[in-house]
């Protein structure tokens, strides 16, 4: 018998996806007397159980997805059964019986998907059957009885059978509006009896084998007709019959023989799709621009060219999607684009296409272009406004006359502002036509209604003023209530929109510190240790809304609940904009307005019903769990064993949870990848659910520790012994195992009945998933995961349907045969477990963060780097666009600033990142960079300071020596180091910069093992003062390059990997010697070996090596200096060529002139 006394009041509930196979059908649903919906879809059922039976009241039934062979059972006494869908079983004709159908309210009948061969028999019998449905069987004729007493069907689907012919009596069904007969074989069949369908609206015929010859001549009578599909059959032009269904909106004709299309189309004139693909086509006719109300053409794979498609075209000016795949298109007509303005999705791939018109880009409305299969396509070019890099959008500036002369404190001359809106517009103007005739009469008729309007009101203006009169403005000072302002406070989650929107009386109690609207019912009772809000609305003589506010009191209420009574009732003055003042009417001395209020006496009832708001000390209760984490994506699966070590498994992690205690035991032969999720798991219990009082422990296998046994029931803490133990190496789960799919319910409270049906999952198939956006804080959710029943409670549900909830999930957790492990579990919106959380997915949004970013940097800006820049209005100066260009340095500038920058240099130690540690990078390679590597330069300055400044200087000198000398001795950096803490003078301020340089082809990899490595050594050496600069190749700074003294050379590759043509030899190399605005950016980058980039103006090095069997770079070194250089890079390109092939086996030649044109080819 049900516990709860619940079941009874049941209107409806959904059991899909639940496992009622081997009679493990629940038998509480006998107590169900009221039900009258249930879904049992997809539950592993192969028979009727004899509870159903007593469900006397049930009308609607659906089994579908299950296994039934046989209907017999308690399915004919149910009397009031209307619907019955049954569809993807294996019922046969012989295992239905009869008296189902004798049934009188059973209207909707649903037996496809099965294996019947002949109609059940005594289906005639179902004389109020509305819909049929006997699609996707082996049925060969239909008796000739049937229809002689349907004749109330309105929907009939005969599809996917074997139906050759249709009986004479189908002219009686004269009410059907729905008839499919696609898939059967009625090639001999000439449907006469489709005229007597008058009702008929949707037909459909598809792979019916129709031809022209056996097409039903008078199908043009059927005047209601709307839907038509003729698709897959074997018609060679259009029946004319089509073209007189002037109400037809939706006609399907594709992969047929079609080899044109009349010009009677245009009669269609209400056709919203039409489908022509997989034809004949060569050519659309003209007349089909008529069609204005054509949303949806297909013409895919035809033989359609360009001057296929009408030139009109722009007139179908609410067609949304054009598809023309698989043709031979070279060109779209322009008007496509300029005429079709709704155009939101255009399929043009595999065709020849050469270009697009370029009004392709003025389609606003696109969400789908699909250009793929066409190698000879050339896009247009975007106009100059929409292309990338112009406007506000791309720039965040306001590049307008106006808004720069307010910048700059000028006023705006009028005369301005109109000359910004004088010029003409081509965009503009291609937009307007594009546009077409869509909006000009509603527009037209818009601006007469408004100009119209503007003329009554002058009009009652100049009619209400008599000569002479002025309006006197109101000196009189406003109010005090007048001048308050309604506070910038959100009232959302307090209160719903439709408060205090209706006239009548609204009462709130006060619970944990909130407003909870409670029932009518309940109105003028009031608990004494409870305080409530009380709003009565009304209408005033004006027809204006007008509200009177009280909060009452109890006498015996807590304090939390009389402060909170008096905030909201504020918030609720506040959120609804009234006047009023809000009243205090405290037990026994309320006000005679206040008991006006209620159409009955006030009651008062002892004690309290809301708890209070403040923690209550108690000791917290935990159960104890143990939990089998498997994989789910970027999520986890927490399945809950039995709290013993039979459950452990060496492939697999568990999460034992006790309380204050959680243990992470890791298996032997476990993933790295389920260890850190589940200890970040963990975590998140600890911090979230347990107030960080939790202690989490790592255990791994064989090495346990004693809390963790005595934790699964060893009091000794040895664990488990001989046979005992070698269960543990054992693997015992299932490695095909797939979690229970969870279900979700929602509970719906109506007058007397309770409901509780599946919420719908987004998605189709198997990609539902399960998000926690579907949860509404108005309702009250059971998640069912078998061996979890979770009962979420929304922050504004209501008193009624949470005990509801409660008590349903007692039910429902039991009427399911459960292990002694499963449990019910109650979760408040906002303070969900870790376990309810893990069901959905992406619940908790993960920030991308730059872990290398400083505490300040995060405290400055927020972790969301990105969301903080859409914050930031950009600021610049525009004038500087004007301004002369800035001289470049000149070469003695350049030469007086590395000396000054390098006389500061004490010492600098150059690294390079080798297999994941930087190393020190051998002296003859200073000055060689290569893309694909990461360096770092630890810079010692020695700055001059002043006379007053030299005790600060010494303090520094000494800590930074403290800190040098306080480094780990055994380290390989550290004691490289040494060397940069010379005793400095008294009169010196030493600074330290580390320089951080990552070439093109180098991944960030390097600068992630520098922020975790290296910078900590440093800065542990150097202090917090060090200063750590990022630079990227070919973005370094003036001061960084003046320490190479001009000799940067930039490779291509890697350090320790030799390059070779595709043929195995060693690759020709060509260098470039280039300085960009002053002599101190000098660098000579390796670049492509091309004679076409020698340049009168510049030096090149050219390396030819040899081919020799070893990889000896032995060779020819080419210098080749153009003839308008300047002497000092003369110089210098030699200098470097003389250091990077300083080797016998190296022979060095110089040119002046192009001899070396045919090496670089």
């Amino acid at each position: 018998m049900s516990t709860t006394g619940v079941l009874p009041f049941v209107r409806g509930i959904d059991f899909t996806n639940n496992d009622f196979s081997d009679e493990k059908f629940p038998k509480n649903i006998k107590h169900m007397s009221g039900v009258q919906w249930l879904k049992l879809d997809r539950t592993g059922m192969d028979t009727i159980p004899d509870e159903m039976g007593k469900l006397v009241k049930l009308e609607h039934l659906s089994m579908k997805n299950n296994q039934l062979e046989k209907l017999f059972g308690q399915l004919s006494e149910l009397g009031c059964l209307r619907s019955l869908n049954v569809r993807r079983n294996k019922l046969k004709s012989h295992a239905i019986p009869s008296d189902l159908f004798e049934l009188e309210e059973l209207t909707t009948l649903d037996l496809s998907h099965n294996r019947l061969k002949e109609v059940p028999e005594g289906l005639e019998k179902a004389k109020a059957l509305l819909v049929l449905n006997l699609s996707n069987n082996q049925i060969e004729s239909i008796p000739p009885s049937l229809f002689i007493n349907l004749t109330d069907l309105l929907f009939l689907d005969l599809s996917n059978n074997k139906l050759e012919t249709l009986p004479p009596q189908t002219r009686r069904l004269s009410n059907l509006q729905t008839l499919i007969l696609n898939d059967n074989p009625l090639e001999l069949f000439q449907l006469r009896q489709l005229p007597s369908l008058q009702s008929l609206v949707c037909l459909q015929m598809r792979n019916t084998q129709r031809t022209i010859n056996n097409f039903p001549a008078s199908l043009d009578s059927l005047s209601n007709l709307q839907e038509l599909d003729l698709s897959q059959n074997a018609l060679s032009k259009v029946p004319s019959a089509l073209y007189n269904l002037a109400n037809l909106k939706r006609l399907n004709l594709n992969d047929n023989v079609l080899e044109e299309i009349s010009p009677l189309i245009e009669n269609l004139t209400n056709l919203e799709t039409l489908n022509l693909s997989r034809n004949k086509l060569t050519a659309l006719p003209t007349t089909l621009c008529k069609l204005q109300e054509l949303r949806r053409l297909y013409v895919n794979d035809n033989l359609l060219n360009f001057e296929g498609i009408p030139s009109s075209i722009g007139k179908l000016s609410a067609l949304e999607v054009f598809s023309a795949s698989n043709n031979e298109l070279e060109m779209v007509p322009e008007g496509l684009c300029r005429g079709c303005g709704s155009l939101k999705k255009l399929n043009l791939s595999s065709n020849k296409l050469i270009t697009l018109p370029e009004a392709i880009h003025l389609l606003t409305d696109m969400e789908q272009l699909d250009l793929r299969n066409n190698p000879d396509l050339v896009m247009p070019p975007k106009p100059i406004e929409a292309q990338r890099g112009d406007g506000l959008a791309y720039y965040n500036i306001d590049f307008s006359l106006q808004t720069q002369l307010r910048l700059a404190g000028a006023n705006v001359p009028p005369q301005v502002q109109g000359a910004a809106n004088s010029g003409k517009d081509p965009i503009a103007r291609k937009l307007r036509l594009r546009r077409g005739a869509r909006n000009d009469s509603s527009d037209n008729q818009d601006s007469a209604k408004i100009l119209k309007g503007m003329q009554d009101i002058a009009k009652e203006k100049n009619n209400g003023l008599g000569f002479g009169e002025e309006k006197v403005e109101n000196l009189k000072p406003k109010r005090w209530d007048e001048t308050l302002e309604k506070p910038p406070v959100d009232y959302s989650e307090i209160f719903e929109e439709e408060d205090g929107q209706y006239p009548g009386l609204t009462v709130w109690e006060i619970e944990n510190f909130l407003p909870n609207k409670i029932e009518e019912a309940a109105h003028g009772k009031f608990y004494e240790g409870d305080c409530y809000i009380v709003l009565k609305t009304s209408h005033d003589d004006s027809g204006q809304l007008s509200w009177e506010i009280y909060f009452w009191i109890g006498t015996k209420a807590t304090l939390d609940k009389r402060a909170c009574s008096a905030i909201h009732a504020v918030n609720l003055r506040n959120y609804l904009g009234a006047r009023c003042r809000t009243i205090r009417e405290e037990q026994g001395d309320e006000s005679d307005e206040f008991l006006a209020l209620f159409d009955t006496d006030v009651t008062y009832i002892e004690g309290g019903r809301t708890p209070t708001g403040f923690y209550t000390i108690e000791n917290a209760v935990y159960i104890v769990r143990l939990y089998r984490v498997h994989d789910a994506g970027p999520n986890i699966h927490l399945e809950p064993v039995p709290v013993s070590y039979k459950s452990l498994d060496p492939g697999y992690v568990f999460l034992l949870d006790t309380g204050l205690n959680i243990f992470v035991w890791y298996g032997t032969r476990s993933k790295n990848t389920l260890k850190s999720k589940a200890r970040f798991t963990a975590e998140k219990i600890n911090k979230h659910e347990r107030k960080n009082k939790a202690e989490i422990y790592q255990e791994y296998q064989k090495q346990e520790s004693l809390d963790f046994w005595r934790a699964l029931g060893f009091a000794d803490g040895q664990g488990p012994q001989d046979e005992d133990a070698e269960h543990l190496n054992q693997s015992h789960v299932d490695p095909e195992f797939v979690p229970v799919p969870p279900r979700l319910y929602q509970i719906q409270l109506g007058m007397g009945y309770l409901e509780l049906p599946q919420v719908e999952l987004p998605g189709g198939g198997a990609n539902k998933t399960l998000t926690h956006t579907i949860l509404a804080s108005k309702n009250v959710y059971i998640l069912d995961c078998y061996l979890d029943l979770f009962v979420w409670f929304g922050k504004k549900s209501t008193r009624l349907v949470r005990a509801a909830a409660i008590k349903l999930s007692q039910e429902l957790f039991s009427m399911i045969d459960r292990p002694d492990y499963a449990m019910i579990t109650r979760v408040q919106e906002g303070t969900e477990t870790q376990v309810f959380k893990s069901k959905f997915t992406g619940w908790e949004e993960i920030i991308a963060v730059d872990f290398t970013r400083t505490a300040q940097s995060v405290a400055r800006t927020g972790a969301d780097l990105t969301q903080w820049a859409k914050q930031q209005q950009t600021k610049a100066d525009l004038a500087a666009l004007f301004m002369p260009r800035q001289p470049a340095m000149t070469p003695m500038e350049a030469a007086q600033l590395a000396e000054d920058w390098n006389y500061d240099l004490d010492v600098m130690e150059p690294f390079v990142l080798e297999n994941k540690k930087f190393v020190r990078l051998p002296e003859e390679e200073l000055g060689v960079f290569y893309t694909g590597e990461c360096y770092v330069f630890l810079c010692r300055y020695c700055l001059p300071v002043d006379d007053d400044e030299d005790a600060d200087g010494d303090e520094d000198e000494a800590d930074s020596s403290a800190a040098a000398n306080g480094g780990h001795e055994g380290s390989s950096t550290a004691g490289k180091m040494k060397q940069l803490d010379p005793v400095a003078t008294p009169a010196e301020e030493i600074q330290c910069v580390v320089y951080f340089w990552q070439g093109r082809e180098a991944g960030n990899m390097g600068w992630l093992t520098f922020t975790f490595t290296l910078q900590k050594k440093f800065k542990s050496m150097f202090g917090e003062e060090l200063e750590v600069v990022r630079i990227h190749q070919q973005q370094e700074n003036l001061k960084f390059m003046s320490h190479f003294k001009g000799k940067f050379v930039i490779k291509n590759g890697r350090r320790k990997e030799r390059l070779r043509t595709p043929e195995g030899k060693l690759p020709v190399e060509f260098y470039h010697l280039r300085s960009n605005g002053s002599a101190l950016c000098t660098r000579l980058i390796q670049i492509k070996p091309e004679a076409s980039v020698l340049n009168s103006a510049f030096c090149y090095i050219l390396f030819v090596p040899f081919e020799t069997d070893d990889d000896s770079e032995s060779g020819i070194v080419y210098v080749w200096m153009g003839s308008k250089t300047t002497g000092e890079e003369s110089r210098l390109i030699q200098e470097i060529a003389e250091d990077m092939f300083n080797n016998p086996w190296v022979s060095l030649q110089v040119r002046y002139i192009v001899s070396v044109l045919s090496l670089v080819h």
